[in-house]
């Protein structure tokens, strides 16, 4: 009973959503870059509203972020004092291919990358690396529509080549897309999509996404065949969906609402396109230009493990009279009257983790590995930066929980477990400092103020109890 032996403890960030430094170093423009906080930030990010610069009237959070590319070691010390056994962050695109569609690489992108696995390989932290975590490089957004492009494939196979080769022996855990079934939902953010007014966005979507799940075919190859011993994951925004009723239509709108998000990782993980998927774009009249060799592709380099993001479940209903949605979440659903929620509007369901975790593996029996969870809330810091988070300990006590149950008496097969956010970071979802995430509190605003000063929340001693105890002492004392 209880988590094996070696089970990988940590947390995880992006780079666009910690690093800052968006023009140092050589490191080219990223559509991640361009998005502000504020009310245009969801229509850019959903590729209804053209942004593909900065300009006066916003603010860019980004930019800065909370500075970790000049405070890396600073960080990492913060993560190996709470004993992280792995840290999952993600390489800005742009820093190894300014443009995107270069021939030779950055090498100051790539030194800096190599100086920051060889920091975490010193405290004997795994680094788990995440390609692409919605970074595209702006120059590719312009001149080839992004994802949208088949050329994409060859400059995303130009970067996996590079980086397996040059931090072999340094990483061997990797994930190809953050929340890969994004691309449905803020496609500009995700994939680096914008549409044109009248075009077919779903045909423009699936489309993108095929070229996505080559290029992941393709970087898993690269990947085993550079070192054998690499490990190559898929990663999906999960959740279980619950019918609101027993009604049997209720029930099979959740099926569908379910295998809308499953779909990606169907193929990352069974090597082919479902027969539910095919007949749905069918209907839809989506039509996927694929060419010769594609499908073999996808059959012969599936990945090696189902990593995926939890934060609540969601719920589907085909009454239309039901509808009280969620709020705050890209993923909104009809609300579950039997579920709290957070500042921000997420439900808090500690059991639908447990529940997301056993469809997940009954569906596809490969290992598991939860690389975001947690929190976002208001912290308020006495005058030595200290936050007294019991809501955090509370939230992340609860679901490692249902973790342990899922791995104890359900028999999951779970690799390991990063919280969302580790550090205080800018917000993916509202580009705010103030939704807070972190065991570590950054003074930093909304408005970028602040003196990027890291210092403990209360959580942070916890969360180093629950690592030392391998996940057996959840108590807050």
């Amino acid at each position: 009973m209880g988590f094996k032996q070696g089970f990988l403890w940590g947390g995880a960030t992006a780079a666009n959503q910690v690093e800052g430094g968006y023009d140092e170093a050589g490191r080219g423009l990223a559509n991640v870059d361009v998005v502000p906080i504020g009310v245009d930030r969801f229509p850019i990010i959903a590729g209804q509203m053209k942004h593909f610069d900065f300009d006066d009237q916003h603010f860019y959070p980004a930019k800065k972020a909370i500075g970790m590319y000049h405070r890396y070691k600073e960080d990492i010390a913060l993560f190996a004092e709470m004993g992280f056994t792995t840290y999952r962050l993600s390489i800005a695109w742009s820093r190894i291919f300014p443009m995107g569609d270069e021939k030779e690489p950055n090498e100051e992108g790539l030194q800096f990358y190599e100086d920051l696995f060889k920091e975490c390989h010193k405290y004997g932290i795994e680094p788990l690396v995440t390609i692409t975590h919605f970074d595209c490089p702006m120059y590719l957004v312009g001149k080839y529509g992004a994802w949208r492009s088949r050329e994409m494939i060859g400059f995303y196979e130009n970067l996996c080549t590079i980086i397996f080769r040059r931090y072999k022996g340094l990483v061997k855990y990797w994930l190809t897309f953050n929340e890969i079934n994004m691309i449905l939902h803020a496609p500009f953010m995700g994939a680096g999509l914008y549409f044109e007014e009248g075009e077919n966005e779903e045909q423009v979507k699936y489309q993108a996404a095929h070229h996505e799940l080559i290029a992941s075919a393709m970087a898993t190859r690269i990947a085993h065949e550079v070192d054998p011993e690499n490990r190559v994951g898929c990663m999906l925004a999960a959740g279980q969906y619950y019918p609101y009723s027993c009604r049997p239509e209720d029930i099979f709108k959740a099926l569908e609402a379910d295998r809308e998000n499953y779909f990606f990782i169907d193929v990352q993980s069974r090597g082919e396109y479902p027969a539910y998927a095919l007949k749905k774009l069918e209907r839809e009249g989506v039509s996927i230009k694929m060419e010769e060799g594609d499908l073999e592709l996808l059959k012969e380099n599936t990945v090696d493990f189902i990593s995926f993001s939890y934060y609540s479940s969601r719920v589907a209903s085909t009454d239309p009279k039901i509808n009280k949605t969620t709020a705050g979440n890209i993923f909104a659903s009809v609300k579950n009257p039997y579920l709290k929620e957070s500042e921000w509007g997420w439900q808090i369901d500690p059991l639908g983790l447990r529940i997301t975790m056993n469809s997940l593996y009954d569906r596809y029996q490969k290992p598991l590995f939860i690389v975001e969870n947690g929190l976002g809330a208001i912290d308020e810091p006495d005058e030595s930066g200290y936050v007294v988070d019991d809501y955090r300990i509370e939230y992340l006590a609860a679901h490692l929980k249902a973790m342990k149950d899922a791995v104890d008496l359900d028999g999951v097969d779970l690799m390991g477990y990063t919280s969302w956010g580790c550090i205080d970071l800018v917000s993916a979802g509202t580009g705010e400092m103030k939704k807070r995430y972190g065991f570590i509190y950054v003074d930093r605003d909304n408005g970028g103020n602040g003196t990027l000063a890291r210092s403990k929340k209360k959580s942070f001693n916890w969360y180093k109890k629950v690592i030392e105890t391998n996940g057996e002492d959840l108590t807050n004392k």
